[in-house]
């Protein structure tokens, strides 16, 4: 994502900022000073994008031989049909069509505009282009922004995006056997213990968004709640580094991935005195504290990477039965082995809709958990933590 808020939001003034910063041309970013006459090759941008790692589109910004902006940053004429015609385009030269997000921002004299099109990573590719029904992805090389795959090799871009899917299993796979590494070297089996997973990632990784060797820096700009302590190890691990509490009865680790997950791990319930006799439970505060810092720490995360496509989310919790859950005054028996929540987002969604995604997460969750009436409570309780941040 190259902007720092959702594309809807966007103004004339905040695209003239965006092109002073000199961002050159790439794998996810193109500069066009007009809709080019040839409809077709609009399309095949577009489709380049769907078809590898999305990306924008900027309307009405000229490049120089560097592929970066060039000023004067002054847009186009405005034009009231401009977002249909290039929806028009979409429809009528790619297929499967390739659902877009526009957004025309205009001068506050209403003379002149940019046209921002955010094109997301598909998971319906391969997307064809014109009556040759060609597939085009996008390279970044400034000689062959776009590069044709032949129709014989339509099954090599499936293929592709399989190896993707394969990818993201192993990334989280790795991470995971990361945490319980770290239990085992404190003397401690992951067999039965209750643990909760958050994980954020590309939906198709292909590769790393960045050097592994600046995620510590990563950390301390995206993550504050990690950062600020002393009592948290930075461990460097294959591809990313992982942040470990390092207290003795606190076992927490969060993963920075250089391909883009973002993994939270953590010993879910802790021994309460419950009609005098101890038992294991889980206290669903500190569960939504958990939620809430992780999806705060992954929009800055993901805005770093420059990352806008979609990505999977995923909370888990096992060995969950016989817990006890409680929020404020009510409590239940967890009758589930465990909890599991997928969705797909991408990070415009989450900073848009941020409370009512961690409503509706937290609310799935106190569900799962055997807390029926908990909404009003979950509402008083993201209302407070929203305010901390």
């Amino acid at each position: 994502m190259f902007f720092d808020k959702p594309v809807h939001d966007l103004t004339f003034e905040d695209v003239v900022h965006f092109c002073q910063q000199q961002l050159p041309e790439g794998k996810q970013l193109d500069y066009k000073f007009y809709l080019p006459k040839n409809k077709e090759k609009f399309a095949k941008t577009i489709a380049s994008f769907a078809n590898a790692m999305g990306g924008t589109v900027i309307i009405g910004v000229n490049d120089d031989k560097n592929d970066k902006p060039r000023p004067p940053f002054t847009g186009i004429p405005y034009h009231e049909k401009m977002r249909n015609t290039i929806e028009d385009i979409i429809q009528t030269y790619i297929d499967p069509i390739v659902f877009v997000d526009i957004n025309t921002c205009v001068s506050q004299d209403g003379e002149r505009m940019f046209v921002v099109v955010s094109i997301p990573q598909s998971n319906l590719t391969p997307h064809l282009v014109g009556k040759l029904k060609r597939a085009y992805i996008r390279t970044g090389q400034s000689s062959r922004p776009e590069i044709i795959v032949h129709p014989d090799r339509l099954p090599w871009l499936l293929d592709h995006r399989k190896k993707s899917e394969r990818l993201r299993h192993i990334l989280y796979d790795k991470a995971e056997s990361h945490f319980e590494n770290y239990l085992k070297n404190k003397n401690l089996s992951p067999a039965g213990l209750p643990v909760a997973t958050l994980s954020l990632q590309p939906l198709y990784p292909q590769e790393p968004l960045t050097d592994y060797r600046t995620l510590p820096a990563l950390i301390e700009r995206c993550a504050p709640h990690l950062s600020s302590r002393a009592d948290i190890y930075l461990q460097p691990v294959q591809d990313g580094i992982a942040a470990i509490d390092t207290r003795r009865t606190i076992h927490c680790m969060t993963e920075f991935n250089s391909y883009g997950l973002l993994m939270t791990k953590w010993e879910a319930a802790q021994t309460v005195t419950f009609n005098g006799h101890e038992t294991r439970a889980v206290d669903f505060a500190d569960l939504a504290r958990h939620i809430t810092d992780f999806f705060h720490s992954a929009v800055l995360f993901f805005n770093e990477l420059s990352f806008g496509g979609a990505l999977a989310f995923r909370l888990k919790m096992n060995n969950t039965r016989a817990l006890r859950a409680r929020l404020n005054e009510q409590t239940s028996t967890v009758l589930e082995d465990y909890l599991r929540l997928d969705e797909n987002y991408n990070i415009a969604e989450i900073t848009a809709r941020l409370p009512q995604i961690l409503q509706e997460v937290l609310q799935t969750a106190a569900w799962s958990l055997g807390l029926r009436d908990a909404e009003q409570d979950i509402r008083r309780l993201l209302a407070e933590l929203l305010e901390k941040k």
